[in-house]
């Protein structure tokens, strides 16, 4: 067989030379037109569930989101297996779906149950759901240096939640922007306790009164004379963090 193609190449020499040019270029078109990806993402349909409620030890974590959530879970359509996962202050809950199921209708569906079972949670915990990313994902680090040494760690952090991170997430296929490090800047209320015992004020009513005078309040108009005004409340406090 070997020995009869090479004596038909070499009887038609123009037409093998045709014929090889040919698939070269065949080749060359195919190699930059067929879109190529150095790492193949073989991952599961997967959505991520975090959860935060600060201060809780992972026993009540557990039995208070992590365990709810998981049960609700269990029941959507497309889902293999979920796993849950408690720690102290946090709970995370995997979602992995079926093979062929897209990533964007099972978040979706993750949102609908968890919208159904917010009332079954803590008051003030909102589950909130991963990025939409899949594992085999790139994960580019970097830091911001400032060397004229005017920009402390808090400014540069502040820089970064407020400017940078929303300038990166605008870039097409970044999926999320998590800062580390720094200092985020924050308000601090001192409390004498001595002295508000002498007031007879407790601790909640420092809190509220704090929340309370940072409202942004609208109120009605004030007609003077031709022209409207009008009349808002404006927060003279911070909230503390």
């Amino acid at each position: 067989m070997i020995e009869r193609l090479i004596e038909w190449c070499a009887r038609n020499r123009i037409l093998t030379i045709a014929l090889v040019l040919i698939a070269a270029t065949a080749g060359l078109r195919a190699i930059r037109q067929t879109p190529l990806d150095a790492i193949p993402d073989l991952s599961d349909t997967q959505v991520i569930v975090s959860t935060e409620w600060m201060g809780r030890s992972p026993d009540l974590v557990e039995d208070q989101i992590t365990y709810p959530i998981v049960t609700a879970l269990r029941s959507a359509p497309g889902v293999r297996y979920v796993r849950g996962l408690s720690m102290i202050g946090d709970s995370f809950v995997y979602i992995i779906f079926d093979d062929g199921v897209d990533l964007y209708w099972a978040r979706s569906r993750v949102l609908e149950y968890l919208a159904a079972i917010q009332g079954r949670l803590p008051e003030g915990v909102v589950p909130k759901l991963g990025p939409d990313a899949t594992a085999v994902g790139w994960v580019f680090e970097y830091a911001l240096v400032d060397t004229t040494g005017q920009n402390d760690l808090s400014q540069l952090r502040s820089f970064q939640d407020w400017y940078l991170r929303y300038w990166l997430q605008s870039v097409d296929g970044v999926a999320e922007v998590a800062s580390v490090g720094g200092f985020v800047r924050q308000y601090q209320v001192d409390l004498d306790p001595r002295r508000l015992e002498s007031y007879g004020v407790s601790i909640r009513e420092v809190a509220t009164a704090i929340q309370a005078s940072n409202k942004d309040v609208g109120g009605s108009v004030l007609e003077v004379g031709e022209h409207e005004h009008f009349v808002r409340g404006r927060p003279s406090l911070p909230v503390p963090s």
